[in-house]
């Protein structure tokens, strides 16, 4: 059995908006597995949602950086928030950013130089030497398309790139600025995936009342259609309220405009690193032999 920790409890709480007993018995009857106790505790009623935070320690910059039909993102990173808001830093970020207009991934945009004839690698390494914090240069995304490109970035901590094929500049702009607030997986409803679909019918079956589920097939899969149907909406662009508007969806609004998404691409500072929270108090009282 494993040992179901206070963290651990703690984490499927912020997940799930869980009771605190609730979450501890999930996870006791899933020894220890907190995805398989979030589902559980979602087939059962009694998660709101498995909301999955990502808790990120990486500080840093997303920077944009748009030529005609090319657009281009990075996020680089620091230790600190401080560093991250460094001009020295915010410059860096910048010229790497103008530097992955002509490069197709990560790698190359290493090596390409930037306005000082530097490479980005020389150029980081005397910025790590400046600011005294490790510098990594960690993802780009790029877009070159004859059709309509829009780039925005959110406080330099969220950007997005959006193709759109017909429409202008200015609904382009304002789908990234959807984005960036409501970050869907996903386009189209096409484009979310057969397993994630089975599976919320399985928990929402799971949830129904016996008395739901005694009644007629036909009836019984018109009421999983309709849940399953607000699900998708809410993880596809097209199926959000739109943020400028949100009487209408996306969908309705490209439809208005005679416009497509083709594709957008979206970055937020430090997601997917897992945070390094460091209790101080335990550590100086371990140091102490007082622990």
């Amino acid at each position: 059995m494993a040992q179901i920790t206070a963290s651990l409890v703690k984490e499927l709480r912020e997940r799930t908006g869980a009771g605190m007993m609730e979450c501890k018995k999930a996870l006791s009857e899933s020894n220890g597995d907190i995805d398989a106790a979030a589902e559980a505790l979602r087939k059962s009623g009694l998660a709101k949602a498995d909301k999955k935070a990502d808790r990120v320690a990486a500080e840093g910059r997303v920077a944009m950086a748009q030529d005609g039909d090319k657009a281009a993102l990075v996020e680089v990173n620091s230790e600190t928030d401080f560093v991250a808001k460094d001009d020295n830093f915010v410059g860096f970020a910048s010229h790497v950013a103008r530097a992955a207009l002509g490069v197709e991934d990560i790698e190359s945009l290493k090596s390409a130089r930037i306005e000082s004839g530097k490479t980005v690698e020389e150029a980081r390494a005397e910025l790590i030497a400046k600011v005294g914090e490790n510098v990594q240069v960690r993802r780009m995304v790029r877009i070159a398309s004859n059709d309509t490109v829009a780039a925005y970035v959110h406080g330099g901590r969220i950007g997005v790139l959006v193709e759109l094929k017909g429409g202008d500049a200015e609904l382009a702009r304002s789908l990234a600025m959807h984005i960036a607030a409501m970050n869907p997986p996903h386009v189209k409803a096409a484009d979310v995936p057969a397993e994630f679909v089975a599976k919320e019918k399985e928990i929402e079956l799971a949830k129904m009342s016996d008395k739901d589920r005694a009644k007629p097939p036909e009836i019984l899969e018109k009421i999983i259609s309709g849940k399953i149907a607000k699900i998708v909406n809410e993880v596809t662009l097209y199926g959000q309220p739109y943020v400028m508007d949100t009487n209408q969806s996306v969908e309705a609004v490209l439809k208005a405009a005679g416009a497509d998404v083709v594709r957008f691409e979206r970055l937020a500072v430090g997601e997917g690193i897992e945070k390094v929270v460091e209790d101080y108090a335990a550590e100086v009282m371990k140091q102490a032999g007082l622990a």
